[in-house]
């Protein structure tokens, strides 16, 4: 049994965006043994941020009682523009990021093959794999969380466009003249709808003297505001979250409509840590939108689902990245 063990026989995948870094720890069967959260700290730079993944990783691997000989590979999903071949970031604006060689910088930390790719395309991939068991030919993915991500698999395959960075449907211009976006453009669908937009649009309220239950429940700066607030908000009575949820339901559908208007997919799947936290109050609206929105006839037999992922979409598919470079 002793040379069994010695084999590489685990893969580690890596979520991280503007807010968290989240490292899983998984089999070949892609069953999670153990998970380590980590914040960003974005504001640090590019180099104590990579500094803080491969901490993260070598906490999580440890956390499970392995040794990081026994992982074959890392996969990784990073935020905004990413060129998988050379596992450069080309530009993240939710963290300031310009050509930043992470697949390099992290391999040199933890002396293991990395592999990187955009946190939306990662997520549609592991929701595709494990949820949807790799049926269906054309697929959307969709991520709420603190900015937007999304992917798109076209033919059974992810689909990455010219250069490499296709599915930015975060940044679809869904309002011209609307809200400011991290990436310089207004009126972006991330700008309308990821929960930073949220966020802000609350505490824009909350200024201007509108009244929430929020401010009972976490003082009046609204700091450490989660997604879950929000739906105790709107369970106990709260109109002014209600109404604000609603807004970047509505908007999620009218993207959605444009998508299944573009391409046609015979699913999108909506996740992320709001949906995941939101589920209830806004998928109706979601869907409604969408077939509203949609042209007529366009979205016969198109489901539009939540996945049952949540927050663990991008860790898993980053797994899923991992064992499929590695084979």
């Amino acid at each position: 049994m002793a040379e069994a063990s010695s084999k590489q026989e685990y893969v580690v995948g890596v979520d991280f965006g503007g807010t968290k870094i989240l490292a899983g720890v998984f089999n070949l069967q892609l069953r999670c043994l153990g998970k380590t959260k980590v914040s960003t700290k974005s504001q640090r730079g590019p180099e104590a941020v990579i500094e803080r993944i491969a901490r993260c990783i070598e906490d999580a691997v440890d956390e499970c009682d392995l040794d990081l000989k026994k992982v074959r590979g890392i996969g990784i999903g990073a935020p905004g523009a990413v060129d998988p071949e050379t596992g450069k970031v080309i530009f993240a604006p939710n963290l300031a990021w310009e050509d930043v060689p992470l697949k390099k910088d992290l391999e040199k930390h933890l002396g293991l093959p990395v592999f990187v790719e955009n946190d939306g395309n990662i997520c549609t991939l592991g929701v595709y794999e494990t949820e949807l068991h790799s049926k269906p030919r054309h697929v959307v993915g969709i991520f709420l969380g603190t900015g937007i991500g999304a992917g798109l698999i076209l033919n059974g395959q992810l689909f990455s466009g010219f250069n490499r960075t296709a599915g930015e449907i975060g940044h679809m211009i869904l309002e011209v003249g609307g809200p400011k976006c991290g990436c310089g453009n207004r009126g972006c669908f991330e700008a309308l709808a990821g929960r930073h937009a949220i966020f802000q649009k609350i505490q824009s309220a909350v200024k201007a003297g509108q009244k929430t239950l929020l401010t009972e429940m976490l003082g009046d700066d609204l700091a450490d505001m989660r997604s879950g607030d929000l739906r105790k908000a709107i369970r106990r009575g709260d109109k002014l979250v209600e109404r604000i949820v609603e807004e970047a339901a509505e908007y999620t559908g009218i993207a959605v409509a444009n998508l299944i208007n573009l391409l046609n997919p015979e699913v999108v799947v909506l996740g992320g840590g709001i949906i995941d936290a939101l589920e209830d109050e806004m998928m109706a609206i979601i869907i409604e939108t969408a077939q509203d929105y949609a042209l007529p006839g366009t979205a016969k037999g198109i489901e539009i689902i939540p996945s049952k992922l949540g927050d663990d979409a991008g860790i898993v598919g980053a797994a899923v990245l991992a064992r499929r470079q590695t084979k």
